[in-house]
């Protein structure tokens, strides 16, 4: 990933710092917020060119929310790229200018742009320019982002893990190289 960083922290400088805002019930039934927060794990990517935070994760779908059972599996395991049978959403702060190398995650990947502007580039050299609001959904393609502002940017990421993957009876396998060195595991 090239870039003209370095992002030093979750939220990247001149980013704001999102809120996290999660929903249970009361001993009554009522429904309550636990106490809001800044999301989880946050963690320095690709050596300051990008930052990431998870906002929420699940071992499984569908998922166990008895007794919060959700929210303290995901307090207590950072994700890697995403969770097998589970999902993972993830907040990546991109430093002015930084490039991802192209790569593939066999997941269902829907992110949507929060700040800045990025292109969405693919292997057959098809590229868009996302603004804010516009979505991807990435069905296990080889692809890249970059972002082309001049200010930090942000992608909002829905990991959702999926059935193997198979293109023309090859089963296709995750495309990681360095940008696996990031994630807790994948």
């Amino acid at each position: 990933m090239s870039t003209s960083g370095p992002i030093t922290g979750f939220p990247a400088e001149g980013l704001p710092n999102p809120r996290r805002y999660i929903t249970t019930h009361d001993k009554d039934g009522k429904s309550v917020f636990l106490p809001e927060d800044n999301g989880d794990h946050h963690a320095i990517m690709v050596k300051g060119a990008a930052s990431q935070c998870i906002m929420y994760s699940a071992d499984k779908v569908p998922v166990n929310m008895n007794d919060e059972a959700d929210v303290k599996w995901a307090k207590d395991n950072q994700p890697g790229l995403h969770v097998y049978g589970g999902i993972c959403v993830r907040t990546i702060d991109f430093a002015p200018g930084a490039e991802s190398i192209m790569h593939r995650a066999i997941t269902l990947g829907i992110g949507t742009v929060c700040e800045g502007e990025f292109e969405f580039s693919l292997d057959s050299e098809e590229t868009k320019i996302m603004r804010p609001g516009d979505v991807s959904v990435n069905r296990g393609t080889m692809h890249k982002w970059k972002n082309i502002s001049d200010k930090p940017g942000r992608m909002l990421y829905f990991l959702v893990d999926v059935e193997p993957l198979f293109h023309n009876g090859k089963k296709l396998e995750m495309e990681m190289s360095t940008l696996g060195n990031d994630y807790n595991s994948v």
